[in-house]
């Protein structure tokens, strides 16, 4: 038995779930609901996305064009390019974090019911 699969139930036969028809997902890709949930994704990751994008890039660019701009010592031997080097990772984190929150609050609760209705389950 594979270790992600379910464990069998105790009556012998699997409760049986109604499957969505075609019809079904196609009517809930074109609903309101479904349209709002797409609407607060794309609202947040688009921008977000772009603003790393540049952020990188702009990182890259001075990286590559302002040599002497990125080796201006900050503290000790530490220099400029050094800390928007780590400022990156950082980024990195805390736009994972900020999406993950993100998605808890707003998204996953507007998918989890309309997963729900469309497994029959309300």
């Amino acid at each position: 038995m594979a270790p992600d699969a379910p464990p069998p139930s105790k009556g012998g036969l699997e409760p049986t779930r109604s499957v969505p028809s075609i019809e079904e997902y196609v009517q809930v890709q074109q609903s309101a609901e479904f349209g709002e949930l797409r609407a607060a994704h794309r609202s947040f990751a688009f921008p977000l996305t772009i603003a790393f994008i540049t952020w990188y890039l702009v990182y890259v660019l001075l990286s590559n064009y302002a040599g002497g701009f990125m080796g201006t010592k900050v503290v000790g031997h530490i220099n400029i390019a050094l800390v928007l080097g780590l400022a990156q990772f950082l980024t990195t984190f805390l736009i994972a974090w900020w999406y993950s929150r993100h998605a808890a609050t707003k998204l996953d609760p507007r998918a989890d019911a309309i997963k729900s209705r469309m497994e029959g389950g309300a």
